[in-house]
């Protein structure tokens, strides 16, 4: 089966080949002749990954699937939410807003936080939403060299690494997207299984 991921992110990308194996033939939108940017001005990330999706399906015809993640904190009410990768300019830069969160939270004590992962699907012309979440806490400086975005200063519940002092793989069995993308790669087996359609 094949599916356009709406990203051009390689981060995002290889994380989500990782979870998905050679079930399926991921799709990049440099694969589908999108290069340019696509709108993500709604309030909700919801409403971001829905738009996303529809605009690829619109533009190509193909089953697609488009993600939204925010990083909400406890203190920060929510915030930086879905504005998370613009949250200190236009030019979506990690370093940038990692210092812009850590400058708000000072020297607050409650540095609960959570990451959040919606995905939506648009298979066969009908629309599923799938959700992933992992709670954490902020630390007050960056710590590893992995991953992206506000990785360095998240450490997930029950975790003494940063998203960004873990492997890929052990990112992987605790990640917002990876539960959300499990529910997703879960979905799509059994949709292929239940119209006997085949995922190779």
């Amino acid at each position: 089966m094949n599916l356009v991921f709406a990203s051009n992110n390689q981060h995002k990308i290889r994380e989500i080949r990782s979870i998905l194996g050679n079930s399926f033939t991921l799709l990049s939108l440099n694969d589908v002749s999108i290069h340019e940017d696509i709108p993500e001005d709604e309030p909700l990330l919801e409403g971001n990954a829905l738009s996303k999706a529809r605009y690829v399906h619109n533009a190509t015809g193909m089953n697609v699937f488009a993600d939204d993640t925010g990083l909400e904190i406890e203190a920060l009410n929510g915030l930086p939410g879905v504005h998370s990768a613009r949250f200190a300019g236009e030019n979506k830069d990690s370093s940038a807003n990692i210092k812009k969160v850590l400058l708000l939270l000072g020297k607050t004590e409650n540095r609960k936080a959570r990451f959040r992962t919606v995905i939506a699907l648009i298979l066969e012309k009908k629309e599923y939403l799938f959700e992933g979440i992992v709670n954490g806490s902020i630390i007050s400086e960056k710590r590893g060299k992995e991953g992206f975005g506000y990785d360095p200063v998240f450490i997930p519940d029950g975790k003494n690494l940063t998203f960004a002092e873990m492997d890929l793989a052990e990112k992987n069995t605790i990640s917002h997207r990876a539960r959300a993308f499990e529910k997703l790669k879960e979905f799509l087996h059994q949709y292929s299984v239940s119209n006997n359609k085949e995922t190779v």
